[in-house]
């Protein structure tokens, strides 16, 4: 099962090692993990995006709460979640129909040069999985995905 947590610690070194070694010591695996400052504050938030039956994912949040760092664990309740992907394409393709995908996808190009193009898409992960799927048949040389952020509302 997929679960989404949202932690927020105190902004100091070692935090992050400490709460990925949480993970790694327990044998637990991190899917996508992304950190920053909140502004004018002395915390950072973390998403965490990781898998587990409900037993695991119980001790997961039960040793978050542990950690002296950790302010709060909010890892129930509705989020906005969104994660953005870079995908690189070669100019040599045929871009009938790229313009639409984009559109649909909340997508957009990036950067160009001489050989490739490069289009961004931003969405939800399960939006963003679609899109690569979509994307395929202009023959994507590279892919590349960021950890999903999420917000509570």
């Amino acid at each position: 099962m997929r679960r989404v947590i949202s932690v927020i610690v105190l902004n100091e070194h070692g935090v992050l090692s400490r709460i990925s070694g949480l993970f790694a010591g327990r044998g637990y695996n991190i899917d996508s993990l992304t950190v920053a400052p909140i502004p004018e504050s002395g915390f950072s938030r973390l998403s965490i995006v990781t898998s587990g039956d409900e037993r695991v994912l119980e001790q997961i949040v039960k040793q978050l709460h542990k950690l002296i760092p950790t302010y709060k664990v909010i890892e129930s309740g509705e989020f906005v979640e969104k994660e953005m992907a870079l995908i690189k394409i070669p100019l040599n393709e045929n871009f009938g129909g790229l313009d639409a995908i984009l559109k649909a996808y909340n997508g957009s190009v990036a950067n160009t040069n001489e050989n490739y193009i490069i289009v961004m898409v931003a969405d939800d992960a399960n939006r963003i999985d679609n899109f690569l799927k979509a994307i395929k048949k202009f023959n994507p040389v590279d892919i590349v995905r960021g950890g999903s952020v999420l917000m509570d509302i």
